[in-house]
């Protein structure tokens, strides 16, 4: 019987990233150039084809890591990790010069299996993977280390998240279940909670003073953010303490949550393409690129996960 259709959306800067840090760099080009990131992110998504059995694969690419549109609202937004400006286009983020060197590559071995890359201008891929998320007609899965995209899980959907955080060897499917159980909030509600908890690691301060239970408390009691500023404005529902917190966090309150939410309806053409079975020159080509850059069994064991599931979708 055909396997049924499954979108599998990766966050692709999240896993070569993870890739790059998780596979030792002693493997090198003939060149001596660094490929472990490379090798790593071939390995990574034969894995990930095999595990879970998707019949679309896209990988979700950051055309803009850091928008001027979301720095426009919060200044602070990613600012730690920039390194160089650039006035009329995207900021330069710190990486690693062995991992700048490798995403060329990266993307051409995507091609080479036949992964699509999917980016938006000034937008970030967890931009593209909300809008293909939200519209997909078929079950979907997200790859992602970033638990901001856990505000797209759905049940009713089909939507899950793999959830990469804690390795490639200790997997988490994420569902409504999930993020009820870590957090006291649905999915729908942690866009709300994840902008009142803050995050260090994106430069969003939060709300000052309110935390994880606090957050979740809030939102179990009036469903989202507006209900729990209008609650604050009117003095009702919530000690004075926490209400004093919401009511000097007012300026931030206005403009997070569009700094937040990811997007769900940009301008993308139906990308999907299904997987399939390379053909002898598709073969050949994956072959020539593999012995040119010494990717080895990660690029056989690619093309193999890539082959048999399209082989089991019929």
């Amino acid at each position: 019987m055909p396997r049924a259709d499954r979108l599998m959306l990766l966050d692709t800067a999240s896993l070569y990233f993870r890739a790059f840090y998780g596979v030792p760099d002693k493997v090198k080009a003939p060149d001596g150039s660094p490929i472990n990131a490379a090798r790593g992110l071939l390995d990574i998504v034969a894995k990930l084809v095999t595990l879970y059995e998707p019949t679309h694969v896209i990988a979700c690419w950051d055309d803009d890591w850091r928008p001027q549109w979301r720095v426009d609202l919060i200044p602070s937004y990613k600012a730690h990790r920039v390194v160089e400006v650039v006035p009329a286009g995207p900021d330069v983020e710190e990486v690693p010069d062995p991992l700048e060197a490798q995403i060329p590559l990266i993307r051409e071995t995507l091609g080479a299996i036949g992964i699509p890359i999917i980016g938006v201008a000034e937008h970030e891929a967890d931009d593209v993977i909300g809008t293909l998320a939200s519209n997909s007609a078929i079950p979907v899965d997200i790859v992602t280390g970033d638990r901001d995209l856990f505000q797209l899980v759905d049940d009713a959907r089909d939507v899950r998240v793999i959830y990469t955080a804690k390795g490639m060897s200790n997997l988490e499917i994420v569902t409504d279940a999930t993020v009820v159980a870590k957090y006291g909030v649905l999915p729908s509600q942690y866009a709300d909670f994840a902008t009142m908890r803050g995050d260090a690691s994106d430069g969003l301060p939060g709300v000052a003073g309110v935390g994880d239970k606090t957050a979740a408390t809030l939102l179990q009691t009036h469903a989202d953010l507006e209900g729990i500023r209008a609650a604050a404005e009117a003095g009702e529902g919530m000690s004075a303490g926490v209400r004093a917190k919401i009511l000097a966090s007012t300026a931030y309150l206005d403009v997070a949550p569009t700094v937040v939410a990811v997007a769900r309806s940009l301008p993308i053409n139906d990308p999907s393409i299904p997987l399939h079975a390379l053909d002898p020159a598709e073969a050949d080509a994956a072959t020539v690129l593999a012995d040119k850059w010494n990717l080895g069994g990660s690029m056989t064991r690619a093309v193999a996960a890539v082959s048999n599931a399209a082989l089991a979708a019929g």
